[in-house]
């Protein structure tokens, strides 16, 4: 098997005027080599939402993806304050979200269930007060 196609972005923590900007050049990476659009939409709903839980919870962190022939890797990673309670943070609509974030249209309490809902699979490896790494998969053959 080849090597994966390997791209890393920075992602800045408290920064909600680049949130977003590394999937946003997932998308365009993906269009040009030529991913279907349905994964294209599922990876880059996943790396949005991760990306937006990095800039609102962990003070930033990393957005890595691996492009295999048939599947996309997500890797998310962050030195924030971990997830206390796995289960109770995949529940649709709860948020540790700040009022003033929630005020920003953020928070909402989807960001997890979301990624997991676009994606193939979806792992989740945290430690409070260590940090988080979300690692996810989006089948393209």
């Amino acid at each position: 098997m080849s090597e994966p196609l390997k791209f890393h972005f920075p992602v800045s923590g408290g920064d909600f005027t680049s949130a977003g900007k590394a999937s946003v050049q997932v998308k365009k990476l993906l269009r040009q080599l030529g991913i279907s659009p349905d994964a294209i939409r599922r990876v880059a709903i996943a790396m949005y939402e991760g990306e937006i839980n990095m800039v609102i919870h962990a003070n930033g962190g990393s957005a890595d993806l691996e492009i295999y022939p048939d599947y996309i890797k997500i890797i998310l990673a962050d030195t924030g304050p971990g997830i206390p309670n796995i289960d109770l943070a995949m529940q649709e609509g709860f948020s540790t979200a700040p009022d003033n974030i929630r005020s920003l249209g953020f928070g909402a309490g989807m960001g997890l269930p979301n990624m997991k809902r676009y994606t193939d699979d979806m792992k989740i490896d945290t430690e409070v007060g260590v940090g988080t790494t979300v690692t996810m998969r989006v089948n393209i053959a």
